[in-house]
């Protein structure tokens, strides 16, 4: 898998990018509680889990996440995959997320997440206001009684 970097500075305020096959994971902090990533291209099974650890990594160094897949032109089943990946990780994490999306993942999203249980938001400003209102309440499992 070929990962390349560039500009590795911290954050907040911090910019940077991460080619990975034919998709570019962008980051950056506009203030210290709240980072946006940008992924642009295609989002496959050659980079879906690179993009999931990515994600990963910057839910460490915060607590407010939003992904901007508006731009993807391609979002395959192994992407889907990658957002289940992301809700568990931020949820071990305890950090907050939303993704704005765009033609791609509403299109998969239609047929893979038809219940709505992953935190969508129309914009990036609709985004952050959804991570500054109360928590999603992760799915419960209740035994069925006998």
């Amino acid at each position: 898998m070929s990962v390349t970097s560039t500009d590795q500075s911290e954050r907040p305020a911090a910019l940077h990018s991460r080619d990975c096959h034919t998709a570019r994971f962008t980051t950056h902090w506009p203030d210290a509680t709240v980072g946006i990533i940008t992924v642009q291209g295609e989002l496959d099974a050659s980079n879906s889990a690179a993009f999931a650890d990515h994600v990963d990594e910057c839910a460490a160094a915060g607590t407010h996440l939003v992904l901007d897949l508006s731009p993807l032109q391609f979002f395959g089943t192994a992407g889907f995959s990658a957002l289940h990946t992301i809700n568990v990780r931020c949820a071990n994490a305890s950090s907050r997320w939303a993704m704005v999306t765009g033609d791609a993942v509403s299109r998969l999203l239609r047929v893979c997440d038809p219940d709505h249980t992953l935190p969508v938001a129309d914009s990036i400003v609709e985004a952050i206001a959804l991570l500054d209102g109360e928590p999603r309440r992760l799915l419960q499992l209740v035994a069925e009684p006998r």
